[in-house]
Parts: structure tokens; C-alpha cells; sequence
């Protein structure tokens, strides 16, 4: 007997290691920081349904159960419930962690990338070294106050997490402009606890290309010596807001498997925003991976015009016919509130080189990848649906990301 088509997948309450904090609840709000309505974590948009019987159900939170889940690329925080507010909101530098969200997500670990470029604190710009300072620390003090989400800096840290039952924190960045030409700054933010790195957010830095350039420089000699000093490290290098040249550059002079964190493929839709075959084919035969990501508006298919996780998951299809099952997994790109709104609030930071492939409707959100609450409950539901196996479904939802971070780290 099929699912009810209203029945949403969510389990119900909360995990029983969460004691219901919320975020910065050591200080006074209106007093110790500015107070905004947020946006709700739960039940915000109406569930996607599925149409699985009592068994494949089962299987379906087993399988979340039984594996690691990993989230290549999300923005844990809750944004203010009016999308006016955004800049407003980041320019405080206190983004909301999710918490009451990510308790329910069934998630073990998340790479979170901190909405740093648009924190905005000391320039309208972003991307700015103090801002990213200001992101990262007003967080993890707020992480240090509890214990249900835990900064996670080590591959052990996640396994911790899985058996603890709780959800492992990976801070990144997912753009390196704020070191400048300041080598060392690398250094820094490994000792502050970040792990991931990218090397351009759509515009040009230092280090490369961004995706948005009218040409492609490829990767600099400062980019190549930022490259060595992560890899001594021990950092996560994302390449998916960088250049096709970049991109390729990149990957060849790593001494250690990068990562596409959160992209999808432009032979399913052919915009910038997407990822050759030839950047996604040279990423895993270097035993990389590519995350499928969902902020709206991107991981469209022609199939699929209405983005949702239908048209996001005609790029999963794509990249496992392309590179095989152990070279993908999935970045949603989400965050709890209007993600629409924050697109809205920075449209003119970081315009594209290109239009839009073609007309498509304009969506309020991505149905079934809308929040990381919701993601991977979603994705293994529609995994289950379709027929994969129990394998290849514990690649993709952390099994993959495991295995590279385990080399990199």
C-alpha cells in the first residue's frame, strides 16, 4: 500500500540528544545582540510526498540510520522570516544555527559554509578577512554553548558523532579571496577549525578564476603555492563557483583528491553555474567527487523545467552515467528560510557572465531539497523509490565523502 501523497517524510519530533537550545540562548536577545523574527525550521513549505509503501519506508530510515550521512555543501543558519532583512541580518555577523532544524535532518555530519561572503559586516562587498572572522567566531562560541552540534575537525570527529548521535559541524569557506596574498592566513583558519576551502567565489582572486569572468586566467603562482599549503595541511579544496581553466588547473597540481562541493552538470543545463564533463570527469579520475546541488535556479534540466529535486536528480543521473556511483554525492546548498530572498538581497555582488539558458518558471523554493532539515530524507526516499541499492545509496549520502575527506584530511 502506497504512502499517503500528503504524507511527508520528516520524522516525527526531535532527536533525543537535542535539549532544544537555540542559537546565542547564553546571551539577551535585544540586549547582547539584534533580535529578527526568524524564519520557521520546520514546516515552513509544504512536504514533499513519496509514493513508497510501509517497506520501502523502513528501508529508507534504516538506511539514514545504518549510514553516515554527510552534506557536502549547506548553510545551517535560519535566516529572518522578512527576506528584506537579509543584509541587515548578515551585516550583524550573528547568523542562527539551525539547531532545532538540524535535529531532525538525520544528518551526521554537514560541511557549513557559514554565509560568509555575505556576512557584509565592514563592507557592503563581502568577503572581507574581518567579516569572515566575525562569521566564523561569533558561530563556533555559540557552538561551544551546547552540545547537540559539535565542530568537527577530524575524520574520528565525524565517526564520534555518528555513534554519539549527534551531528558533526565542518566549517569552510567556499572562497579564498579574504586571505589576499597572506599565505599564512591559510594557516589561520585551519587553527580556528576550518577544513574546506574554495579557491574563487565567482569573481577573480588572488588564488584564480571565477566562474563569472569574462575569461579564464586558470590558477596563479600564488594559487598554486595556496594549493601546496592546503594539502600540507590537510584542507578540503572546493572548485565550484572557480573557471573551467581553473577548475582543471587545480585539480592537476593537488597533490590530493579536490572536491565539486555543491554544482551540477551544464551538458543537463548549460549554464555557467554548471560543471563541464571535463572538469567533472578529470575531478574523479583524481578520486574526487561532485555534490548535486539545489539553490534555486540552478540544477534545472530541460526534463524538468520547474526546479525540484526531480530536475536535481537528472543531474545525479547524468554524473553517475559519466564518472560512476563512487564520484558522486550531493551539496544541496540550502538553508532554513527564503533562499530566493538572499538572492534577491545580493543579486548585484556576483552577476553572471551569461543569461539563463533559456526561459523557466521562477520557483519560491526547490520542492523536496528546500532546507537541510529536509535534504537527505528526501534524497534517500527518492533513492529508495527509484531503486537503487542499499550500496550505492550509502555511497552517495556519505559513504563517497568519507573516503575522500579520510585521504585528504
Amino acid at each position: 500500500m502506497s504512502s499517503s501523497s500528503s504524507s511527508p517524510v520528516l520524522p516525527a519530533g526531535n532527536a533525543p540528544q537535542y535539549s532544544g537550545y537555540t542559537a546565542y540562548g547564553y546571551l539577551e536577545a535585544g540586549r547582547d545582540y539584534q533580535h529578527f523574527d526568524l524564519a520557521a525550521e520546520v514546516d515552513r513549505v509544504p512536504a514533499r510526498a513519496f509514493d513508497l509503501d510501509e517497506e520501502q519506508r523502513a528501508r529508507m530510515r534504516r538506511l539514514m540510520d545504518e549510514n553516515i550521512v554527510l552534506s557536502l555543501h549547506e548553510h545551517a543558519i535560519v535566516l529572518p522570516d522578512d527576506g528584506d532583512q537579509v543584509r541587515r541580518y548578515n551585516r550583524t555577523g550573528r547568523q542562527r544555527t539551525g539547531y532545532e532544524g538540524l535535529s531532525r535532518s538525520g544528518l551526521t555530519a554537514v560541511i557549513d559554509n557559514f554565509m560568509a561572503g555575505a556576512s557584509c559586516v565592514t563592507s557592503q562587498s563581502g568577503w572581507k578577512w574581518d567579516d569572515m572572522i566575525y562569521a566564523l567566531g561569533f558561530r563556533l562560541a555559540d557552538l561551544a554553548k551546547q552540545d547537540y552540534v559539535r565542530l568537527a575537525t577530524s575524520v574520528d570527529d565525524i565517526h564520534a558523532a555518528k555513534r554519539d548521535g549527534r551531528v558533526a559541524l565542518i566549517a569552510g569557506f567556499e572562497c579564498s579571496t579574504m586571505i589576499e596574498n597572506e599565505l599564512d592566513r591559510i594557516d589561520m583558519l585551519y587553527g580556528f577549525g576550518v577544513r574546506q576551502l574554495g579557491i574563487a567565489y565567482s569573481q577573480s582572486n588572488m588564488l584564480g578564476s571565477g566562474l563569472s569572468e569574462p575569461a579564464d586566467g586558470g590558477l596563479t603562482n600564488f594559487g598554486r603555492r595556496a594549493v601546496d599549503r592546503m594539502n600540507k595541511l590537510g584542507m578540503l579544496i572546493d572548485i565550484s563557483h572557480s573557471g573551467d581553466r581553473t577548475c582543471l588547473e587545480t585539480i592537476d597540481h593537488s597533490a590530493v583528491p579536490v572536491m565539486i562541493t555543491h554544482a551540477g552538470a551544464r551538458a543537463v543545463w548549460p549554464i555557467d553555474r554548471m560543471k563541464s564533463d571535463e572538469t567533472i570527469i578529470a575531478c574523479a579520475e583524481r578520486g574526487g567527487l561532485i555534490g548535486l546541488e539545489a539553490a534555486p535556479h540552478t540544477t534545472i534540466s530541460s526534463d524538468h523545467l520547474t526546479h525540484s529535486i526531480d530536475s536535481v536528480m537528472d543531474h545525479f543521473r547524468y554524473c553517475v552515467d559519466l564518472v560512476g556511483i563512487d564520484h558522486v554525492s550531493f551539496g544541496p546548498d540550502t538553508m532554513f528560510g527564503d533562499h530566493v530572498a538572499v538572492h534577491k538581497a545580493y543579486a548585484g555582488n556576483y552577476a553572471q557572465k551569461s543569461p539563463e539558458h533559456e526561459k523557466h518558471p521562477r520557483v519560491e523554493y526547490v520542492e523536496g531539497l528546500e532546507n537541510p532539515g529536509e535534504n537527505f530524507w528526501n534524497i534517500t526516499a527518492w533513492l529508495v523509490e527509484h531503486g537503487y541499492s542499499d550500496e550505492d545509496i550509502a555511497k552517495v549520502i556519505g559513504g563517497n565523502a568519507m573516503r575522500v575527506l579520510g585521504e585528504v584530511w
